[in-house]
């Protein structure tokens, strides 16, 4: 395969995103009604998958492949000389977040051999499609039902699947992803713009990635009162079925349990050690040094995507706001997957 023309290949096809994000209804072509149709397809069959949500996905990836970043990615690695059959196992818990695998398995000159999530079934291949079309045919790739014939796995799954899969793929080589999510600390100073950044981190995609932040640390003097003021601009996520049905179990089960917890009528914040809370709650914890912050995270390190903070904490942290947006060299349980895919 020619990597130069499937590099190629995948900036157009982020400029034909772009096109088709950018334009009015009223000016769409075939091709438009047909993605757009596409989008309208998959949240019929996967309620949480909105197209506001579709579409928020798909800017992140036209900001992502432009010629100068995938120059940038791709000169820290040797690319392999033999083609590999690479077998992926995609997760469906938000839009397009297989991409980025798919990607790299096809820039590392192997063949992508995708078993798709139920959940997320037809944007990895119109697009694959159309970067194909814009590459010249120079990019191979397979979708099966089942992996048969492969060299290597990349495969993403909860906690309980993943033991089965390392388990079924001990004599290959492999990448097996397994839960995580995302922790913010505040310094107490945040603006009220900075805080409506965090909720972005909070809200987007419904909290349903890795990325999501579930767990909060704020300062012994902090307000909640502050946090929900900030999230404000996302009150319409209750108006959607699925997460209302969350909010509404989860509110339950702590009036009967005669819990403590905050409430704003459309997201719950609790008071609570764990890393991971259910979908409509925020466990929180407040510090009185950034040592018990550093003590949670060098704890639950391997459960942890990201830390998100202001820099001035001294954290290995990103910014707020910026927890779903991920570079091109930003990879999954902090496993670089190219440098996997250049020895296999």
């Amino acid at each position: 395969m020619n990597t130069e023309n499937q590099v190629l290949g995948l900036t157009r096809l982020s400029q034909y995103i772009k096109d088709f994000l950018n334009k009015n209804q009223e000016d769409y072509n075939d091709n438009d009604s047909d993605f757009e149709l596409l989008l309208k397809r998959s949240e019929i069959e996967n309620p949480w998958f909105t197209i506001e949500n579709q579409k928020f996905a798909l800017k992140q990836w036209t900001d992502l492949l432009t010629e100068e970043n995938i120059a940038d990615w791709l000169k820290e690695y040797q690319i392999s000389k033999t083609t590999k059959r690479v077998g992926l196992i995609l997760a469906g818990n938000i839009p397009l977040v297989g991409f980025h695998d798919v990607i790299s398995v096809v820039l590392s000159n192997h063949i992508p051999v995708i078993k798709l999530s139920s959940k997320d079934k037809y944007m990895i291949p119109f697009l694959l499609k159309k970067w194909n079309e814009f590459s010249e045919g120079n990019v191979s790739f397979e979708f099966v039902e089942r992996l048969e014939n492969f060299d290597a796995v990349i495969a993403t799954g909860s906690n309980n699947t993943a033991r089965y899969l390392e388990y079924y793929f001990k004599n290959h080589l492999n990448i097996i992803r397994k839960n995580r999510t995302s922790i913010a600390v505040l310094k107490g100073d945040e603006t009220e713009e900075e805080l409506k950044l965090l909720a972005e981190d909070i809200f987007r995609y419904f909290g349903l990635g890795c990325r999501n932040v579930t767990r909060l640390f704020i300062p012994q003097d902090f307000v909640i009162d502050r946090l929900f003021e900030s999230f404000l601009d996302f009150q319409e996520i209750i108006n959607h079925n699925k997460y209302a049905n969350n909010y509404d179990y989860n509110r339950a089960v702590y009036l009967l349990n005669q819990d403590k917890f905050w409430d704003n009528n459309f997201v719950m914040l609790k008071e609570d050690e764990k890393l991971f809370s259910p979908l409509s709650v925020i466990n929180f914890s407040r510090y009185s040094s950034l040592d018990e912050v550093k003590s949670f995270i060098s704890e639950n390190e391997e459960n942890i995507q990201c830390v998100v903070a202001k820099d001035e904490l001294g954290l290995d942290s990103i910014k707020l706001g910026e927890a779903q947006n991920p570079g091109l060299n930003t990879y999954a349980d902090n496993v670089d997957t190219m440098k996997f895919l250049s020895v296999i």
